[in-house]
């Protein structure tokens, strides 16, 4: 009977994994080409997958802001990268082609981009399998020239570190920039350097699940706004998750990654400081000790950091934010409390 039984789950395995490379290899035979641009490719991905399109287009990925109850007075309003100054690169109006390079459409070069055009939507930059699509930096997510449109389309498949990474590790203008927890480096890591990518070689998908196009997990200030799906330690370190009863008691206040990421930007250096206010001028450019330039006249001052040893801060369940927008004054702060969003 167990003999029985083995022989049955070998067969299943093997049949399943013929019906993946069967699937896989349907792209090839059913997507012929040629095509004039990649929102035609987009078109013949939608002619079988008919009902992916409303599902991306009603996600954060594709709107880059989301519809957001907040205390304040002006009711709800939608919250995101669309809308919200930051730190590094400050905002997307102030440069469309070159910010939304990373959006996972094609053409929003200014703010009149019709976000409901499902035939916008890149498909290929999260699903290419060949390493070989990339997008012009400069021209609002339009894929390079040189991108074979029909090898792309006809190689696609599940989501791999390689395809998130080429927006996320290159956030900020190049890799490693704007997130030290995320760079190339990821690609090949060792089990020493990332305990889940090298170790157990996980993708980025393995925790940062999807459900109909809504990819779970978010950035820290939408995690203040209480938007999107949290992905905690938690969801697989359930119970007790050490032998000390005293470390099980820290986690109902202290963040995993207190303890457990000592460091970041271990291989790549990351930008802890950026001045905008020196474009333009003709300051001496320095390099620092890792050979990264202190100065750029068109972006300022910076500072480099490489394993860098994180401050931690307790977090008062509030946090302000200014906004690009008609309804709310974006030379004052928006101060939103997740405890009382509805």
């Amino acid at each position: 009977m167990k003999k029985l039984f083995l022989l049955v789950m070998l067969l299943f395995t093997v049949s399943l994994l013929f019906a993946q490379k069967a699937e896989l290899e349907d792209h090839k035979e059913n997507i012929e080409g040629p095509f004039n641009s990649p929102q035609e490719v987009t078109k013949a991905c939608l002619e079988c997958h008919e009902e992916v399109g409303a599902e991306i287009t009603a996600s954060r990925h594709w709107n880059w802001s989301e519809a957001h109850g907040t205390a304040i007075p002006e009711g709800k309003v939608n919250l995101g990268k669309k809308n919200i100054i930051n730190n590094f690169c400050i905002a997307v109006p102030s440069n469309y082609p070159r910010c939304t390079s990373c959006h996972i459409g094609y053409g929003w070069k200014d703010k009149s981009f019709d976000f409901s055009k499902e035939e916008n939507i890149d498909c290929l930059v999260c699903h290419d399998q060949t390493g070989t699509y990339t997008k012009n930096p400069k021209m609002a997510g339009m894929p390079d020239k040189k991108v074979d449109l029909l090898k792309v389309a006809q190689s696609v498949g599940p989501t791999t570190r390689q395809n998130c990474g080429t927006c996320h590790f290159n956030g900020g203008g190049g890799n490693g920039i704007k997130h030290g927890d995320m760079d190339n480096s990821l690609l090949n890591p060792t089990a020493d350097y990332d305990v889940h990518m090298g170790g157990q070689d996980f993708s980025c998908s393995e925790c940062h699940t999807s459900n109909e196009h809504k990819i779970a997990g978010k950035s820290h200030s939408s995690r203040y706004m209480g938007t999107g799906t949290n992905v905690n330690c938690e969801d697989c370190h359930t119970g007790k998750i050490h032998k000390k009863k005293t470390l099980n008691k820290h986690i109902a206040t202290v963040a995993c990654q207190t303890c457990h990421i000592p460091t970041f930007a271990k291989e790549i250096p990351t930008k802890m400081y950026w001045d905008w206010s020196t474009a333009g001028t003709k300051a001496t450019v320095h390099k620092d000790e890792n050979g990264k330039p202190d100065f750029m006249n068109k972006k300022g001052n910076f500072k480099w950091g490489k394993n860098v040893v994180p401050e931690y801060k307790w977090y008062n369940k509030s946090a302000g934010y200014y906004l690009l927008g008609d309804k709310i004054d974006p030379t004052k702060p928006v101060v939103l409390n997740p405890l009382n969003a509805s």
